[in-house]
């Protein structure tokens, strides 16, 4: 069950990120579904509507979105994938004007499955370090050798 597993998960990032197929968010994420952690002030997602609009605005604000699985590990019922993104920022969307800023960073997806479809995911992704290279929210500041 783990291969399986591991194969759905990594079909959801091809997909629904790389391919735009829209009707892999309804056949795999739940009807009851919940995503802790994906939405950019932290709030639960419930449900594949939820994350649609999500999903929606991403797209929106970064139109050529491409996320690269690096690892994926299964135990049990649950898949942990560790992931890349690279974009430009060419859309107005998300409440910021498009910079045309390139964007890359790193995060990991831990999901609970059931009956081949996602029951529960937990997504920690560098969203500061997005805002950063947006030019959003300022670098945090060097600490001097002195200091």
């Amino acid at each position: 069950m783990s291969e399986a597993n591991i194969a759905i998960a990594k079909r959801w990032f091809n997909e629904v990120w790389n391919q735009r197929r829209i009707a892999t968010i309804t056949e795999i994420f739940a009807p009851n579904g919940i995503s802790h952690g994906a939405a950019l002030d932290g709030s639960d997602l419930r449900g594949p509507a939820s994350f649609l609009a999500l999903y929606e605005s991403l797209i929106a604000a970064f139109p050529d979105m491409k996320l690269t699985v690096e690892d994926a590990i299964a135990q049990d019922d649950k898949v942990l994938i560790r992931w890349t993104a690279t974009m430009r920022h060419t859309g107005d969307a998300l409440g910021i004007a498009a910079t045309n800023k390139p964007v890359a960073f790193g995060g990991m997806t831990l999901v609970k499955m059931a009956n081949g479809k996602f029951i529960e995911a937990w997504d920690h992704w560098d969203k500061l370090g997005m805002l950063q290279q947006l030019g959003v929210v300022p670098p945090l500041a060097a600490k001097s050798a002195a200091g």
